[in-house]
């Protein structure tokens, strides 16, 4: 009696057992089901590559996140592809900036072109850095990136908020794509709402003026950049700022002579050995190029003197020594026809 009594006991508390562990795995499968990727929300994600700002690479981003760095984020409006970054960690081969940041895989040349369009806010940028540098204070959230030659970018779109501002610029800049063995790199800056790239403070704690069409931290816009037969056409939309259009030839130079260079170039890098170089003729054509996409962080220890806690992410993180953007919606894909042309 009394062992079947004890084997009742062990029959129904293995029982339990299992009845617990098939709940604890039900829940976990819930769980398991309801995580959202980037790739979730923006299913885009197949056509690139990534870097993150601790060094992780990978080439396969369905159903790939990472904490911190690449992941969804959910409020009021919509579901969000974070990107976000610290002043410093590990970079890469050409560049003492961190990023988050997808690498298209498709390259292409100017004449064959492509697509690139993003909605998006900047949460945050660096709240540390010297205002005299022009870098300081700014994250990239758009590019076009050359693999060859001087392996430039002719196309780099920034968001930049000074720490005593509300208000924050957006701007485009262009990387003269200098002839000869002059690997300077000397960028023309356009604003889109705000100042440009040559706006900066006269020491490094004096801030210039506040944009007054700028657009704040968390305001949402959203660009274009279709390269159709070598020309760029870039669009640039905000709910509450009028629309802005630009053209720019990347196959014949504007800046192929000395006097054709702007003098804001000449002003900016007037400290340069080679006083800002020109462009050869034929600009980018030929020339190998890709799009890239997320945080590529402006801020940095050495040329912007932002504060990087060691080295420490999380306490770069924790004090305000970061970038980070969100992204709605995005594609990229061919070229398109511009309705005007």
């Amino acid at each position: 009696m009394k062992r079947l009594i004890i084997l009742s006991l062990s029959v129904i508390v293995f029982a339990a057992c299992m009845q617990n562990l098939a709940k604890e795995e039900a829940q976990d499968s819930v769980k398991t089901a309801t995580i959202k990727y980037p790739s979730d929300v923006i299913p885009f994600m197949d056509k690139w590559k990534i870097l993150l700002g601790d060094g992780t690479r990978s080439d396969s981003l369905v159903n790939f996140q990472k904490d911190k760095f690449f992941y969804v984020q959910t409020d009021s409006v919509a579901d969000w592809v974070v990107y976000k970054t610290p002043n410093s960690g590990v970079t890469s081969r050409t560049s003492s900036n961190t990023r988050t940041e997808l690498g298209e895989k498709k390259h292409w040349i100017p004449e064959e072109g492509g697509k690139l369009t993003g909605t998006l806010k900047v949460q945050h940028v660096s709240t540390t850095g010297h205002a005299s540098a022009a870098s300081s204070f700014s994250v990239v959230v758009g590019q076009i990136h050359s693999d060859e030659g001087h392996e430039n970018e002719p196309l780099k779109i920034y968001y930049k908020k000074f720490p005593n501002h509300e208000k924050g610029s957006v701007f485009w800049n262009y990387e003269i794509n200098t002839e000869g063995d002059n690997i300077g790199r000397f960028d023309y800056s356009t604003a889109v709402w705000g100042h440009d790239f040559a706006v900066v403070g006269k020491t490094p704690t004096d801030f210039p003026a506040e944009p007054e069409d700028g657009i704040k931290l968390g305001e949402e816009f959203s660009y274009e950049v279709n390269v159709h037969e070598g020309i760029m056409y870039l669009t640039f939309k905000s709910e509450n700022h009028k629309t802005v259009t630009f053209t720019k030839s990347l196959i014949k130079s504007e800046f192929s002579t000395r006097a054709a260079v702007p003098d804001q170039v000449k002003r900016v890098y007037a400290n340069r050995e080679k006083g800002g170089g020109v462009e050869r003729e034929i600009a980018y054509a030929g020339e190998i190029n890709y799009f890239k996409q997320g945080a590529y962080n402006q801020a940095n220890a050495k040329s912007t003197k932002s504060e990087v806690y060691g080295g420490d992410i999380d306490k770069q993180y924790a004090n305000g020594s970061y970038a980070e953007v969100w992204f709605r919606k995005a594609t990229v894909g061919p070229s398109t026809k511009p309705l005007n042309k």
